[in-house]
């Protein structure tokens, strides 16, 4: 890697770091009104009717549907994680050194307080 022609970005100073933020914001802002000017019209495309009554939102899903059907693994992960039926995940937790029994008493002690 040729270090000379790496540009240094860090602010020499304040009134730097402060205009760079400025243009981080602005650059932050027109990116957040493209994306959501993207959902809107996806949105209205997908509300959209056909000629036979349907919306494309309809459409989308039987293919989806048919799509697993045809045995596509990732459309069926898409639709159970739409529908909300993901699995969760299971985490194992081993213990590696030996508790004394005096410890657990002491614990159970305190949970029959509670």
């Amino acid at each position: 890697m040729n270090k000379k022609s790496l540009k240094n970005l860090s602010p020499k100073s304040s009134s730097e770091a402060r205009k760079n933020g400025r243009i981080g914001g602005i650059k932050s802002g027109e990116i957040r009104r493209k994306n959501k000017q993207l959902r809107d019209e996806l949105l209205y495309l997908l509300d959209t009717i056909d000629k036979n009554g349907k919306s494309m939102r309809e459409k989308i899903c039987l293919s989806l549907i048919m799509q697993a059907l045809k045995g596509n693994v990732r459309a069926f992960e898409t639709i159970r994680a739409s529908i909300g039926e993901n699995p969760t995940e299971k985490v194992e937790q081993t213990v590696n050194e030996i508790i004394d029994d005096s410890v657990i008493e002491k614990v159970m002690d305190k949970l029959k307080e509670l």
